[in-house]
């Protein structure tokens, strides 16, 4: 007969008894569910993710969106860099700090946004939950970021 330590740490070590595994694939869903509202616009959702900064704040450093999108800059800058060539942005030194890049909207990513503004409603209602569990959800994810961060 197993002791009941064994029998614990094994149930440890179940799939489903994981933290990681359901984040892990509800990110990979939610992403692949985005994919049809971002595919119209021809967008990725990583590019997403820096409209959606930029759209709020009009322009930000290369440092500051890595730090918010929690991305590296070696990650980040040939996303960017695809995003100039399509127009949706600038990139341009900051005349105060010549090491530091400013990226602002250009006229065709502002006008992406009046395009993109129906994408959260849509994917709410794809995700068929109440505001209530909606919202109960996004601050227990918040929260836990904060604490891995």
């Amino acid at each position: 007969m197993s002791n009941p330590s064994e029998h614990s740490s094994a149930a440890l070590l179940q799939l489903e008894s994981q933290l990681c595994f359901p984040l892990y694939a509800v990110s990979r869903l939610l992403t692949k569910a985005y994919q049809p509202y971002l595919q119209a616009l021809d967008l990725t959702y990583p590019q997403y993710l820096v409209f959606l900064l930029l759209w709020e704040h009009g322009e930000l450093t290369v440092k500051a969106l890595g730090e918010k999108l929690l991305l590296d800059s070696g990650t980040l800058t040939p996303l960017l860099k695809r995003m100039e060539q399509k127009q949706w942005l600038s990139r341009r030194r900051d005349p105060r700090d010549e090491r530091s890049v400013i990226i602002a909207l250009a006229p065709a990513g502002r006008a992406l946004r009046e395009q993109a503004c129906h994408i959260p409603e849509q994917l709410f209602g794809h995700l068929g939950m109440s505001p209530q569990e909606f919202e109960t959800l996004r601050t227990q994810l918040h929260t836990l970021l904060l604490k891995l961060s």
